[in-house]
């Protein structure tokens, strides 16, 4: 059966697929518009199933929050190289999933949402197969607060959502202020209750260790690793490091410009490489 140049282009911006393989899965179909999408994306399971192995440690990390300020999302849409990461394309469908991850609490809700007529695993099967690359959703995290803020660091390798305890007028930027401090400085927690106790009892030995090649007697080893592990929280949790943009005060210090009972109740953080 002939199928025309103009059917061939349909499909190719359907699904962004090359020419000759829209002109085979048309063939295929026998001129058939959707048995051909499908077609098109069996081949896309073929390809996700042979990069099953593939590393995908490249990608778009993207935080939004809901126009009402008391939901964040951060998701990264990974691949396997720069080129894709980078592609315009790309981007969108990483903004375009995380807007639709504020709708949902789990990575499995997500991945069985509605995105244009097919759930998201198979958009994600179908780019798979468009691309010749293993795209996935690496990372879902979501928090809900009374205020929420975000930010994304250049070239979308980090991305943050903050959750405070209450708003203001310049809840929006300290919010931000706080995000960027995750995204710059990583805590392993919010706080020291976040701090789990595998963690500390690591810490702990660390110090103990280090105090040991000091020389330090034994009986003095307890107390001299339990300062240790307050500098630990200091350095390590969120709202008591000290602040990026004025290392005069801590990040709960900063935050209670808001107001005296203004805290940082809540974030996620997701990063790329």
């Amino acid at each position: 059966m002939k199928i025309t140049a103009a059917e061939v282009n349909k499909l190719r911006k359907t699904t962004g697929a090359g020419m000759m393989d829209c002109k085979k899965a048309l063939v295929e179909a026998e001129g058939d518009f959707d048995k051909a999408i499908e077609i098109l994306r069996k081949k896309g399971q073929k390809v996700a199933a042979k990069r099953a192995d593939r590393e995908s440690s490249e990608g778009a990390a993207i935080a939004k929050v809901s126009a009402d300020h008391k939901k964040g999302a951060v998701i990264s849409l990974n691949c396997e190289t720069d080129f894709v990461a980078k592609n315009e394309d790309f981007i969108k469908l990483a903004n375009d999933f995380a807007e639709l991850a504020l709708n949902f609490n789990t990575l499995e809700e997500l991945l069985a949402a509605d995105y244009n007529g097919i759930t998201v695993a198979e958009k994600l099967t179908e780019q798979t197969g468009v691309i010749g690359e293993k795209i996935e959703i690496g990372s879902f995290k979501t928090i809900e607060a009374p205020f929420v803020g975000s930010y994304i660091h250049a070239g979308n390798k980090i991305a943050v959502v903050t959750g405070l305890s209450g708003s203001g007028d310049n809840a929006e930027e300290v919010a931000k202020d706080v995000a960027m401090q995750a995204a710059a400085m990583n805590p392993v927690a919010l706080d020291e209750s976040g701090v789990d106790q595998e963690t500390i009892d690591k810490e702990i030995e660390i110090a103990k260790d280090q105090l040991r090649q000091e020389g330090k007697p034994e009986e003095m080893l307890d107390n001299i690793a339990k300062g240790k592990i307050k500098r630990f929280f200091k350095d390590n949790t969120l709202v008591n490091q000290l602040f990026i943009k004025d290392n005069k005060i801590t990040v709960a210090q900063h935050v209670k410009t808001l107001g005296d009972d203004v805290k940082v109740n809540a974030f996620a953080r997701v990063a790329l490489g």
